[in-house]
């Protein structure tokens, strides 16, 4: 990593030193002739450290020599950084009264001192760097801006060629016929269609490409195919020079110009000398990324037939964008119906790279036992084959070489995660910036945009995968294949470190930057002078943060840009925690017991992210706040225990994330209000604003805000572009404010009461884009819609065109959905209605709608409490084979319901919650038709004796849960004629809980052990069975969390 990072240290001092601020920086001090000299030294070394780098990958001398470079430039910056610092410091002291501590600062003598020492400590390094680039005279290193073709890129894998054996290639079966697909049936509006295959380095991308190369059908369907190795060096002129070749098996005169090469070639491939249709090219390896080197190719290829194909494989999905639509590699399962455990078990450490499969494959061949593979398994030898064996580290170590360096380092940073770690993309790009990272070359761009840059363009290059959010409100995140993650830590070398339980501080080397530690290992012999991060990942042990500790970190590591120390549950903070000055990143998020925050935190005008979400005893921020003028991020999510913000808070005008503002109720603590909202405009995300039904002057002071003009809920008027609305506890007024209806872009709503005065909510009917819904708690709600239930909505496709969840909970007085509602609200004939066109899932809870949508899609969950059962049997009517006689029963509440013989149309379904219904024969139902059901929970029906034999059909269920059903006697798993439980043969998770009259038999039990699928089995105050047989209690899966083994 040394390699890489010192390029963009030497990169990131002369651009400081280069800026006009820092040049009266230097005339304030006198100084300005040192810092000149130095940034002409370290503009000497910059211009030959791109030359360095690329040798280092194969002379360790130069290796070595940019490692003492680094220490030297790390100085350096920390150096410049003290600077600008105490030059912050005193434009803001500037303005305030002269107090003690403000003429001291002034004081002549005091600037004199100051000036002394830094002018013997610029002296000191440029020394250090005047030795250290005399040393680098012996390399001869050259001066250059960008990379050269001919280095150490140009080293690559072995060439490749399209000879393969038979059976080569084993379990690939999927990639090969979706490949063939693309091959055979795609129609494309151009002669020739381009599919690149792209993928990480090991994935077998080529042994792939050569699969379908050399398969029977496209050797029949394709007369010419060629096979080009490409890799680095992009040479259209040797590109098709081997083309050529390859079509015709004789080699060419090497003074050929281009011109006569670019004729045979449009002759071979045009065919009517040679009768050849259907063309097909194989590219393997390329590199390159410039649009324009593949698009003068490609113009020389498009004379072939229609159908003509050329296939491309790549790491780098920059390449596939260019070339075409890519084909992605994926890995495929073993299917083994022996060993299918235990090979699953090998897939995972092998991390889906084919290369590595193989190799293990290879050694379990001659192991035959289930014995000899579990001994494999446990004994660690396929780590040493992962280890020893496998020949990929220099396969992905190529990919890494080819980076460029200011993407070298941010890769490399990553080893400090855990292996399997879910990485949320901002808080690594926080990371980055905190580090210098990142090069701000277009000021327009804030530093977190550029970072997200690097980060896409490491996704293109396959060293991140699993992209994406996966909740609401999450953000974007990501995982590193374990293989990378081993490839990151190869590359970080000492630069980095990581220590968990079984480590030793005093392992900690000197030229450690980057440690990921557990706090419970710094002591005394801790050494982390040099440290410029310190962090580490929660989890499931409770750690609790020292106040020693604390002090060794402060003492220790003065150096430190990012300190991470969430989740270790400590309750206060050292004043002395300001000589951290340089620290950028602060996270000491998820401590619960923290009340309060040193003011001293203020003094860290270096910060820029400072995160206390979760800190749910903190009662206040610190009140000199807007001294830290360089943040951007606040996180203070959840702190429920704040009472009020700061004043001055509004000063900040570089914050982009505030994540809560909290009105000050009453006044008493002397907090910001509203109006100090106005000048943060670079706002982005989410902002949530507690307490508004305590803002007096209302109207005033939201325009005072000019919430206008800030992406979140204001005015109260959110921006146009907004994708989830949350409400929760509205005290203000009943009415709905009118600008509801232009957030036609919202995703999810979400509206609590706890005290709203709502009585009718507008009509979302029509906003094209919503897929949740969730109403709770609005006790005064009576309708959801002015409209009858036939519609005045339009067209029934734009009824909620994209609903697919819904939840009602607690909303008493809500007994329809429209205001105007039908007639004979009795008739469950009547299925006129409109109807949520995709709905999947439904909850619905104490509330007492008779009338509403029907809901025909329903393919998930279905959950009816305390509620009425009408809308249920118009929906099953409406689904109803018309041949099918329907009943006239009339409508009761649903805990009153006898049958559900309406269910057996809702076919799809995959959920089903039955609670409170005392009436209901769960036996006398049709359960055939439910045979997708994967979830079922029984809760309170008394009149349950028995396992329904109608269950022996739920040959999906995985999870069946059966709680306080008073009637329950037995489990029948034997009965006969037809034994239930051994139908289930899905079922994962099996729970009865309170069912005191249960009785379970020896054989019960039997039939749960010898049960292959049943991983849980919660058996939970059932007094009349206390003993559970002792191999019985293995029937768990070590991969969840807290797994209930036979509670009685």
């Amino acid at each position: 990593m040394a390699e890489a990072i010192v390029l963009t240290i030497a990169t990131e001092i002369v651009t400081v030193l280069s800026y006009r601020a820092f040049s009266q920086i230097g005339l304030l001090w006198n100084l300005k002739d040192e810092l000149y000299d130095l940034e002409r030294t370290v503009s000497t070394i910059k211009a030959v450290l791109l030359d360095a780098e690329e040798r280092s990958v194969t002379n360790n001398l130069v290796k070595y020599w940019l490692e003492e470079l680094k220490d030297v430039l790390y100085d350096a910056v920390d150096l410049l950084d003290d600077f600008s610092t105490e030059a912050l410091r005193k434009d803001l002291m500037g303005g305030n009264k002269l107090t003690k501590e403000v003429r001291l600062f002034f004081s002549s003598s005091n600037q004199f001192a100051y000036c002394l020492k830094m002018r013997k400590k610029i002296k000191a390094i440029k020394a250090r760097l005047t030795s250290t680039e005399s040393k680098a005279k012996r390399f001869n290193l050259l001066e250059r801006d960008h990379p050269m073709e001919t280095s150490f890129m140009t080293k690559r894998r072995q060439q490749t060629s399209s000879f393969m054996r038979e059976g080569e290639i084993i379990g690939r079966g999927d990639d090969k016929a979706a490949l063939l697909k693309l091959m055979l049936e795609i129609e494309s509006e151009e002669n020739v269609y381009v599919i690149p295959i792209v993928g990480f380095g090991g994935l077998e991308k080529t042994a792939l490409a050569k699969f379908v190369y050399n398969d029977k059908i496209v050797r029949e369907n394709f007369e010419l195919r060629a096979w080009v190795y490409v890799s680095n060096v992009f040479d259209v002129k040797r590109i098709v020079k081997s083309i050529i070749e390859y079509a015709t098996g004789q080699a060419l005169d090497q003074s050929l110009e281009m011109d006569q090469l670019e004729k045979q070639l449009r002759d071979k491939i045009r065919g009517t000398k040679y009768l050849l249709q259907n063309p097909t090219l194989v590219l393997d390896d390329i590199w390159n990324e410039e649009r324009e080197a593949w698009l003068s190719l490609k113009n020389l290829l498009m004379g072939g037939a229609k159908g003509s194909r050329i296939i491309i494989t790549t790491r780098s999905m920059k390449v596939a964008k260019i070339t075409g639509t890519s084909f992605e590699q994926r890995s495929e399962d073993s299917t083994n119906p022996t060993f299918v455990k235990m090979g699953r078990q090998i897939l995972e450490r092998c991390g889906g790279v084919p290369l590595v499969i193989r190799t293990i494959a290879s050694t379990l061949s001659f192991k035959e036992t289930k014995e000899e593979w579990l001994s494999f398994i446990n004994n660690n030898e396929l780590a040493r084959i992962y280890e020893d064996q496998i020949n990929i580290m220099p396969t992905l170590k190529l990919s890494y070489n080819h980076l460029p360096s200011h993407l070298k380092h941010c890769f490399a940073y990553c080893r400090l995660y855990p292996k399997d770690y879910v990485i949320h993309v901002q808080t690594l790009v926080q990371f980055w910036i905190a580090q210098g990272y990142i090069n701000q070359l277009n000021p327009s761009q804030s530093l977190e945009e550029i970072g997200f840059e690097y980060f896409n363009d490491l996704v293109d290059r396959s060293f991140f995968e699993e992209v994406g959010e996966r909740f609401s409100r999450e953000g974007l995140t990501c995982k590193m294949n374990n293989l990378m993650h081993d490839l990151a830590e190869s590359v970080a070398g000492m630069e980095s470190g990581v220590l968990d339980v079984e480590g030793d501080a005093s392992q900690v080397g000197e030229n450690c930057h980057h440690i990921s530690i557990n706090p419970s290992l710094i002591n005394p012999s801790f050494k982390g002078k040099k440290l410029r991060t310190l962090l580490h990942f929660p989890n499931m042990r409770i750690q609790i943060l020292s106040d020693e500790t604390w002090d060794l970190i402060i003492a220790n590591c003065r150096c430190l840009r990012l300190l991470k120390l969430d989740d270790i549950d400590f309750k206060m903070i050292p004043r002395s925690i300001h000589k951290l000055k340089h620290l950028r990143y602060l996270d000491l998020s998820h401590n619960r017991g923290l009340k309060v925050l040193p003011k001293s935190i203020c003094k860290i005008q270096n910060l820029q992210v400072l995160k206390l979400d979760r800190c749910w005893e903190l009662e206040e921020l610190p009140k000199k706040i807007e001294n830290l003028v360089n943040l951007t991020h606040l996180g203070c999510e959840d702190c429920n225990g704040l009472t009020h913000m700061p004043r001055g808070i509004g000063k900040l005008s570089s914050l982009e994330t505030l994540s809560m503002f909290v009105v000050d109720k009453d006044g008493s603590h002397g907090g910001a209000d509203l109006s100090e909202l106005r000048g943060l405009n670079n706002l982005r995300g989410e902002l949530r604003i507690r307490n508004l039904g305590f803002v007096k002057n209302a109207k005033e002071k939201f325009k005072a805000a000019n919430l206008e003009e800030k992406q979140h809920l204001n005015h109260l008027q959110p921006h146009p572009n907004l994708k989830e609305l949350c409400i929760q506890g509205w005290r203000g007024d009943a009415e709905f404010p009118s600008w509801i209806s232009f957030l036609t872009n919202l995703v999810h709503i979400k509206i609590w009461g706890l005290g709203s005065k709502f009585k009718h909510l507008p009509s979302f009917a029509q906003f094209p884009c919503l897929q949740d819904l969730v109403i709770c708690d609005l006790t005064e709600l009576e309708y959801m819609d002015d409209n009858s239930p036939q519609g005045s909505q339009g067209e029934p496709q734009s009824f909620f065109p994209s609903l697919k969840y819904l939840c009602l909970r607690d909303c008493p007085n809500m007994k329809s959905w429209w205001r105007k509602r039908s007639i004979d609200d009795s008739n469950e004939d009547d299925t006129t209605v409109m109807a949520f066109p995709c709905l999947s899932c439904l909850k619905i809870e104490n509330c007492p709608l008779t009338s509403m949508p029907l809901y025909p899609s329903l393919d998930d969950w279905l959950k009816l409490v305390n509620t009425s059962s009408r809308p249920l049997k118009q929906t099953m009517k409406m689904n109803m084979n018309p041949k099918t006689p329907s009943s006239s029963t009339s409508t009761l509440p649903l805990s009153k319901l006898k049958s559900f013989h309406y269910l057996q149309h809702l076919t799809s379904l995959k959920g089903l919650t039955i609670r409170d219904c005392k009436k209901i024969d769960l036996e006398g139902m049709q359960w055939e038709p439910l045979k997708n059901l994967s979830r079922l929970m029984i809760d309170k029906i008394p009149l349950l004796v028995s396992l329904p034999r109608g269950f022996q059909h739920l040959v999906q269920l995985k999870t069946l849960e059966i709680s306080n059903c008073s009637g329950l006697r037995s489990l029948p798993v034997l009965q006969k004629p037809i034994p239930v439980f051994q139908h289930l043969t899905s079922l994962e998770e099996f729970g009865v809980r309170n069912c005191k009259d249960l009785e379970l038999s020896e054989e019960d039990i039997q039939i749960f052990e010898g049960h292959t699928s049943l991983r849980y089995l919660t058996l939970e105050n059932i007094p009349k069975y206390r003993h559970l047989p002792g191999r019985c209690k293995n029937i768990h899966n070590s991969s969840r969390n807290s797994p209930t083994e036979g509670k009685m």
